[in-house]
Protein backbone atom coordinates (compact mmCIF):
# COMPACT_ATOMS: atom_id res chain seq x y z
CA UNK A 1 0.00 0.00 0.00
CA UNK A 2 1.14 3.59 -1.12
CA UNK A 3 0.72 6.59 1.26
CA UNK A 4 -0.61 9.18 -0.02
CA UNK A 5 -1.30 13.17 1.60
CA UNK A 6 -4.92 13.59 2.93
CA UNK A 7 -6.93 16.27 1.44
CA UNK A 8 -8.00 18.32 3.35
CA UNK A 9 -10.03 19.91 0.65
CA UNK A 10 -12.20 16.94 0.61
CA UNK A 11 -12.46 16.32 4.73
CA UNK A 12 -13.47 20.45 5.11
CA UNK A 13 -16.11 20.26 2.67
CA UNK A 14 -17.70 17.09 4.03
CA UNK A 15 -17.35 18.15 7.56
CA UNK A 16 -17.87 21.61 7.86
CA UNK A 17 -21.44 21.69 6.79
CA UNK A 18 -21.99 18.49 9.51
CA UNK A 19 -19.75 20.02 12.38
CA UNK A 20 -21.08 18.97 15.90
CA UNK A 21 -22.90 21.40 17.88
CA UNK A 22 -20.60 21.21 21.06
CA UNK A 23 -20.56 24.04 23.49
CA UNK A 24 -16.92 23.92 23.97
CA UNK A 25 -16.68 24.73 19.90
CA UNK A 26 -18.20 28.27 20.79
CA UNK A 27 -15.09 28.73 23.36
CA UNK A 28 -11.61 30.41 22.69
CA UNK A 29 -11.10 31.03 26.45
CA UNK A 30 -8.24 28.56 27.24
CA UNK A 31 -9.37 27.38 30.93
CA UNK A 32 -12.06 26.49 29.56
CA UNK A 33 -11.04 24.46 26.55
CA UNK A 34 -8.20 22.99 29.09
CA UNK A 35 -11.06 21.00 30.95
CA UNK A 36 -13.45 20.29 28.11
CA UNK A 37 -10.04 18.49 26.67
CA UNK A 38 -9.32 17.23 30.40
CA UNK A 39 -13.00 15.66 30.50
CA UNK A 40 -12.87 14.65 27.10
CA UNK A 41 -10.66 12.25 27.56
CA UNK A 42 -11.88 8.49 27.10
CA UNK A 43 -15.35 10.05 27.91
CA UNK A 44 -18.06 10.58 25.63
CA UNK A 45 -19.30 14.07 24.84
CA UNK A 46 -22.61 13.81 26.02
CA UNK A 47 -21.50 12.65 29.25
CA UNK A 48 -19.17 15.41 29.51
CA UNK A 49 -21.45 18.04 28.77
CA UNK A 50 -23.50 18.97 32.03
CA UNK A 51 -19.81 17.99 33.88
CA UNK A 52 -18.25 21.02 32.21
CA UNK A 53 -20.72 23.43 32.39
CA UNK A 54 -21.40 22.66 35.99
CA UNK A 55 -17.62 22.80 36.55
CA UNK A 56 -17.19 25.84 35.21
CA UNK A 57 -19.93 27.80 37.08
CA UNK A 58 -18.24 26.41 40.05
CA UNK A 59 -14.82 27.27 38.88
CA UNK A 60 -14.69 29.80 36.18
CA UNK A 61 -10.91 30.41 36.18
CA UNK A 62 -7.81 28.74 37.14
CA UNK A 63 -7.65 30.49 40.53
CA UNK A 64 -10.96 29.86 41.79
CA UNK A 65 -10.41 25.82 40.94
CA UNK A 66 -6.83 25.92 42.53
CA UNK A 67 -8.06 27.27 46.06
CA UNK A 68 -10.98 25.02 46.39
CA UNK A 69 -10.55 21.87 48.20
CA UNK A 70 -9.86 19.04 46.13
CA UNK A 71 -12.68 17.57 47.96
CA UNK A 72 -15.50 20.06 46.00
CA UNK A 73 -13.22 19.18 43.08
CA UNK A 74 -13.74 15.53 42.95
CA UNK A 75 -17.74 15.90 43.94
CA UNK A 76 -18.17 18.25 40.67
CA UNK A 77 -15.89 15.18 39.28
CA UNK A 78 -18.27 12.10 39.80
CA UNK A 79 -19.91 10.57 36.61
CA UNK A 80 -17.05 10.91 34.49
CA UNK A 81 -14.66 8.21 35.98
CA UNK A 82 -10.84 8.59 36.00
CA UNK A 83 -10.54 10.93 38.84
CA UNK A 84 -6.89 11.63 39.15
CA UNK A 85 -7.28 13.76 36.31
CA UNK A 86 -9.30 16.21 38.23
CA UNK A 87 -6.68 15.90 40.68
CA UNK A 88 -4.43 16.84 37.95
CA UNK A 89 -6.73 19.40 36.74
CA UNK A 90 -6.54 21.43 40.40
CA UNK A 91 -2.69 21.25 40.41
CA UNK A 92 -2.18 22.30 36.91
CA UNK A 93 -4.60 24.87 37.93
CA UNK A 94 -2.35 25.84 41.17
CA UNK A 95 0.51 25.81 38.56
CA UNK A 96 -0.99 28.69 36.49
CA UNK A 97 -1.95 31.14 39.26
CA UNK A 98 1.34 30.65 40.61
CA UNK A 99 3.98 30.55 38.05
CA UNK A 100 1.42 31.99 34.61
CA UNK A 101 -0.41 35.28 36.44
CA UNK A 102 -3.62 32.85 36.07
CA UNK A 103 -3.08 32.30 32.33
CA UNK A 104 -3.31 29.24 30.46
CA UNK A 105 0.44 29.44 28.37
CA UNK A 106 -0.24 29.65 25.36
CA UNK A 107 3.13 27.47 23.61
CA UNK A 108 4.10 24.26 23.59
CA UNK A 109 6.50 23.88 25.98
CA UNK A 110 4.50 25.73 28.62
CA UNK A 111 1.79 23.61 28.31
CA UNK A 112 3.82 20.36 28.48
CA UNK A 113 4.66 21.16 31.21
CA UNK A 114 1.34 21.29 33.43
CA UNK A 115 0.55 18.33 35.55
CA UNK A 116 -1.00 15.99 33.99
CA UNK A 117 -1.03 17.64 30.24
CA UNK A 118 0.27 15.36 27.34
CA UNK A 119 0.73 16.03 23.48
CA UNK A 120 -3.18 15.89 22.77
CA UNK A 121 -4.29 18.15 25.21
CA UNK A 122 -1.48 20.65 25.03
CA UNK A 123 -1.84 20.75 21.14
CA UNK A 124 -5.77 20.55 21.56
CA UNK A 125 -5.54 24.25 23.45
CA UNK A 126 -3.15 25.49 21.08
CA UNK A 127 -5.31 24.46 18.36
CA UNK A 128 -9.41 25.13 19.78
CA UNK A 129 -8.48 28.44 22.09
CA UNK A 130 -5.61 29.94 20.49
CA UNK A 131 -6.49 28.91 16.46
CA UNK A 132 -3.20 27.68 16.11
CA UNK A 133 -2.29 25.82 12.93
CA UNK A 134 -0.94 22.67 15.04
CA UNK A 135 -2.26 18.86 14.79
CA UNK A 136 -3.78 16.94 17.44
CA UNK A 137 -3.79 13.14 17.28
CA UNK A 138 -6.61 11.60 19.32
CA UNK A 139 -7.99 7.99 18.55
CA UNK A 140 -10.45 9.18 16.11
CA UNK A 141 -8.13 11.40 13.88
CA UNK A 142 -5.73 8.37 14.48
CA UNK A 143 -7.66 5.62 13.20
CA UNK A 144 -7.68 8.02 9.84
CA UNK A 145 -3.80 8.41 10.11
CA UNK A 146 -2.79 4.81 10.13
CA UNK A 147 -5.85 3.48 7.56
CA UNK A 148 -5.06 6.70 4.73
CA UNK A 149 -1.24 5.56 4.96
CA UNK A 150 -1.97 1.79 5.04
CA UNK A 151 0.57 0.88 7.83
CA UNK A 152 0.91 1.09 11.91
CA UNK A 153 2.15 4.68 12.41
CA UNK A 154 4.69 5.35 15.13
CA UNK A 155 3.89 8.20 17.37
CA UNK A 156 6.63 10.57 15.42
CA UNK A 157 4.70 8.93 12.26
CA UNK A 158 1.78 9.96 13.23
CA UNK A 159 1.81 13.60 14.61
CA UNK A 160 4.43 14.11 11.41
CA UNK A 161 1.05 12.89 9.17
CA UNK A 162 -0.87 15.06 11.10
CA UNK A 163 1.10 17.67 10.81
CA UNK A 164 1.53 17.92 7.00
CA UNK A 165 -2.24 17.72 7.14
CA UNK A 166 -3.15 20.44 8.16
CA UNK A 167 -4.10 23.35 6.07
CA UNK A 168 -3.18 27.06 6.70
CA UNK A 169 -4.76 29.04 8.67
CA UNK A 170 -7.31 26.90 9.23
CA UNK A 171 -5.75 24.75 12.04
CA UNK A 172 -9.23 25.36 14.63
CA UNK A 173 -11.78 24.08 11.77
CA UNK A 174 -9.22 21.36 10.05
CA UNK A 175 -8.74 19.65 13.60
CA UNK A 176 -12.94 19.59 14.09
CA UNK A 177 -13.67 18.09 11.17
CA UNK A 178 -11.42 15.65 10.54
CA UNK A 179 -12.22 14.71 14.69
CA UNK A 180 -16.05 14.25 13.50
CA UNK A 181 -14.95 12.14 10.45
CA UNK A 182 -13.35 9.78 12.49
CA UNK A 183 -16.07 9.50 14.80
CA UNK A 184 -18.98 9.39 12.59
CA UNK A 185 -17.38 7.13 9.63
CA UNK A 186 -13.97 6.47 10.40
CA UNK A 187 -14.85 4.02 13.83
CA UNK A 188 -13.56 0.61 14.48
CA UNK A 189 -15.97 -0.56 12.00
CA UNK A 190 -15.91 1.68 9.09
CA UNK A 191 -18.49 3.31 6.71
CA UNK A 192 -15.84 4.35 4.06
CA UNK A 193 -18.63 4.79 1.02
CA UNK A 194 -19.20 7.74 3.00
CA UNK A 195 -16.10 9.00 3.78
CA UNK A 196 -14.49 11.92 1.77
CA UNK A 197 -10.94 10.18 1.79
CA UNK A 198 -12.15 7.15 0.59
CA UNK A 199 -10.83 6.98 -3.26
CA UNK A 200 -7.32 8.25 -1.70
CA UNK A 201 -7.18 5.75 1.58
CA UNK A 202 -4.57 3.37 0.80
CA UNK A 203 -6.36 1.09 2.91
CA UNK A 204 -9.46 1.37 1.52
CA UNK A 205 -7.68 1.49 -2.71
CA UNK A 206 -6.20 -2.17 -1.25
CA UNK A 207 -9.48 -3.64 -0.63
CA UNK A 208 -9.18 -3.66 3.05
CA UNK A 209 -6.58 -6.14 4.20
CA UNK A 210 -6.01 -7.92 6.98
CA UNK A 211 -4.78 -6.48 9.74
CA UNK A 212 -6.22 -3.29 9.69
CA UNK A 213 -3.52 -0.83 10.56
CA UNK A 214 -5.12 1.07 12.43
CA UNK A 215 -4.74 -1.51 15.00
CA UNK A 216 -1.97 -1.14 17.42
CA UNK A 217 -1.18 2.30 15.73
CA UNK A 218 0.00 5.10 17.63
CA UNK A 219 -2.70 7.01 19.15
CA UNK A 220 -5.60 4.50 18.59
CA UNK A 221 -6.90 3.60 22.00
CA UNK A 222 -7.29 -0.46 22.62
CA UNK A 223 -10.96 -1.39 23.33
CA UNK A 224 -11.63 -0.76 27.22
CA UNK A 225 -11.60 -3.40 29.67
CA UNK A 226 -14.84 -3.83 31.09
CA UNK A 227 -16.39 -1.61 33.79
CA UNK A 228 -19.06 -3.75 35.71
CA UNK A 229 -17.27 -5.18 38.74
CA UNK A 230 -13.77 -3.45 38.08
CA UNK A 231 -11.80 -1.67 40.41
CA UNK A 232 -12.71 1.30 38.47
CA UNK A 233 -16.56 1.13 39.26
CA UNK A 234 -15.65 0.11 43.24
CA UNK A 235 -13.32 3.47 43.46
CA UNK A 236 -15.88 5.59 41.89
CA UNK A 237 -18.73 3.75 44.20
CA UNK A 238 -16.20 5.01 48.00
CA UNK A 239 -15.72 8.40 46.29
CA UNK A 240 -19.52 9.05 45.79
CA UNK A 241 -20.14 7.21 48.98
CA UNK A 242 -18.21 9.90 50.72
CA UNK A 243 -19.88 13.11 49.08
CA UNK A 244 -21.62 13.69 52.33
CA UNK A 245 -18.88 13.13 54.62
CA UNK A 246 -16.25 11.32 56.31
CA UNK A 247 -16.84 6.84 56.70
CA UNK A 248 -15.37 4.24 58.51
CA UNK A 249 -12.45 2.80 56.35
CA UNK A 250 -13.95 -0.61 57.24
CA UNK A 251 -16.98 0.01 55.48
CA UNK A 252 -14.97 -0.91 52.27
CA UNK A 253 -12.86 -2.80 50.35
CA UNK A 254 -9.44 -2.12 52.06
CA UNK A 255 -7.61 -2.61 48.62
CA UNK A 256 -9.60 0.20 47.00
CA UNK A 257 -9.12 2.02 49.73
CA UNK A 258 -5.83 1.70 49.79
CA UNK A 259 -5.15 2.56 45.73
CA UNK A 260 -7.33 5.73 46.42
CA UNK A 261 -5.22 7.32 49.41
CA UNK A 262 -1.86 6.19 47.33
CA UNK A 263 -3.72 8.53 44.53
CA UNK A 264 -4.29 11.03 46.94
CA UNK A 265 -8.28 11.06 46.46
CA UNK A 266 -9.46 10.48 49.73
CA UNK A 267 -8.02 10.88 53.45
CA UNK A 268 -7.75 9.16 56.41
CA UNK A 269 -8.01 10.11 60.12
CA UNK A 270 -7.92 7.31 62.36
CA UNK A 271 -10.36 4.27 61.38
CA UNK A 272 -12.43 7.40 59.03
CA UNK A 273 -11.94 8.45 55.28
CA UNK A 274 -13.08 11.64 53.77
CA UNK A 275 -12.59 13.26 50.37
CA UNK A 276 -9.53 15.55 50.89
CA UNK A 277 -10.10 19.19 52.05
Amino acid sequence: MTSTQIDAGAVLAWGLPRMRDLPWRNERDPWRILVAEVMLQQTQAERVIPKWLAFLDAFPTPRECAVAPLGDVLRLWQGLGYPRRARNLQATAAVVVEHHDGLVPDELEGLLALPGVGPYTARAVLAFAFERDVAVVDTNIARILARTAGERLTPKAAQARADAAVPLGDGWAWNQVIMDLGAALCRPTPTCNECPLAASCAWSRAGYPDPDPAIGSAGVSAKQARFEGSARQARGKVLKALNNGARPAADFDRHIVSSLLADRLIEQSGATISLPT
